[in-house]
């Protein structure tokens, strides 16, 4: 079987052999992998990994062939699916009809009413959260900015997941444990063709974490079982499902979905925010614009979703920040059946890599790549760039289906904490680069010092 692509001419992909890379992948493999990239300067590469020759496509064009138009040839699915599949099971981040059945059922819990009942809620749990670094602000105190961000949208992303029905008790112990999966999954993500059988890193800080995690969402789940109760919030909607009749839906399916939901709204919402910072240290061009238009909306209030058409600059400035630092860096698929992209010949059963970091940092695609310009992204720039130039939440049917609440979120968080302080980010030790993994962490910690401003508290 093949998929029929015309008659476009047959190319061959570049070719970057294990010989000449593999010193430079074991060293620092995300720079290898862009200079890999900047090479192919958007033709097609062929990576040489020595277990696997994956094909690694950036250019926009390619990227919709894979994502979108020929979706159902390139699943989610093979090598590189392994880690994320034996610690998501059967989710909204499977494939083939399980993906269908979780898609279907959540999809109504992301939709623009949806969100507007649930958008309140976030914002006051923001506010809340936000609000708590008046103590180290007032005592001069520098905070670690990954961690106070990952607090503050864990705050956040359990009134989304569970609205008024998990206790503080229950998220005081998985939220220490979703951090160590996070950090704890990464060299098992960059080396998915090891056995199980073969200890790695991280192993036993994951397979803890993960006990937590099942422990305390099956007793969650058994809590509700016969009454889920009202609510918008993602597990309500679960166990509905759950309890239709004849659904043939269990609570590992649950558990799946939930475990699904809070990785990816947590670990990409705070790692994104935690670049935000030596960004915009490096531009306060950027920082008084941005404080500038808060001020003039939300002045000395609390902010609101209301706020947020009246605040575009901050939303330019979440999607740059999304350009350079994508919630999910790069997406992997298998092809089904015999191909061609962009006329390279692809075999049914090999790996095709797309990557939103790599094709949004190409010359051939954006002006001044590397640099951080919000103007990029206004409404007219938006209206004439190639649709998957920018695809920061993956793209087709497997587009990120919570994208609308990370930006809501990002921009309250983000318009919250410039409306309340004047963040300085302490001198680093070194250049502040990306450390590859499942997402792209900062190679070391990160401080702010907060000094309170614009609000009497």
């Amino acid at each position: 079987m093949s998929v029929d692509v015309g008659a476009a001419p047959v190319r061959r992909a570049k070719n970057f052999p294990l010989y000449r890379t593999v010193s430079r992948l074991m060293r620092d493999p995300l720079r290898e992998i862009l200079r890999i990239s900047t090479a192919a300067g958007g033709e097609i590469a062929r990576l040489d990994l020595g277990a696997s020759h994956p094909y690694l496509v950036t250019h926009p064009d390619d990227v919709q062939q894979v994502l979108r138009k020929q979706s159902e040839n390139f699943v989610r699915d093979g090598t590189f699916w392994r880690p994320l599949h034996g610690l998501f099971g059967d989710s909204i981040m499977s494939e083939y009809d399980e993906w269908e059945l979780s898609k279907r059922i959540l999809q109504p819990a992301f939709s623009t009413r949806t969100i507007r009942s649930l958008s309140d809620h976030m914002a006051l749990a923001i506010n809340e959260a936000v609000g708590q670094l008046d103590v180290p602000a007032r005592e001069g105190r520098p905070i670690e900015v990954l961690p106070e961000m990952g607090r503050i949208v864990h705050e956040t992303v359990i009134k989304v997941l569970f609205g008024d029905k998990i206790r503080q008790a229950e998220a005081d112990r998985m939220i220490p444990a979703m951090e160590r999966l996070a950090t704890s999954i990464a060299f098992r993500f960059l080396l998915p063709f090891v056995p199980k059988s073969i200890p790695l890193p991280g192993d036993r800080a994951f397979a803890e974490g993960l006990r937590i995690m099942d422990e305390t969402l099956h007793e969650l789940v058994d809590r509700f079982r016969y009454d889920a109760g009202e609510g918008y919030d993602i597990f309500t909607v679960l166990c509905q499902a759950r309890m239709t009749e004849g659904s043939g839906l269990g609570d590992g399916w649950v558990r799946d979905n939930l475990l699904a939901m809070w990785a990816t709204s947590t670990e990409t919402t705070t790692v994104a925010l935690t670049w935000l910072w030596p960004l915009l240290a490096r531009h306060p061009e950027v920082v008084e614009r941005l404080r500038a238009e808060i001020t003039e909306v939300v002045g000395d209030e609390d902010v609101r979703p209301e706020h947020l058409r009246r605040l575009p600059y901050v939303q330019q400035v979440v999607q740059e920040l999304l350009r350079l630092y994508p919630v999910g860096w790069i997406f992997p698929r298998i092809a089904l059946a015999d191909t061609a992209i962009g006329g390279v010949p692809v075999k049914a059963g090999q790996t095709v890599l797309t990557s939103p970091f790599l094709t949004h940092r190409l010359a051939s695609v954006w002006d001044r790549p590397l640099e951080f310009d919000p103007g990029r992204f206004t409404v007219e720039a938006n209206r004439t760039r190639h649709r998957y130039a920018y695809y920061p939440f993956g793209g087709g049917p497997h587009q990120c289906i919570g994208r609308h609440v990370f930006n809501m979120e990002a921009e309250l968080i983000l318009t919250a904490i410039l409306s309340r302080y004047r963040p300085s980010l302490l001198p680093t030790d070194g250049p502040v680069e990306a450390r590859i993994g499942a997402t792209l962490r900062p190679n070391q910690p990160l401080y702010l010092k907060l000094e309170p401003a614009g609000r009497s508290r």
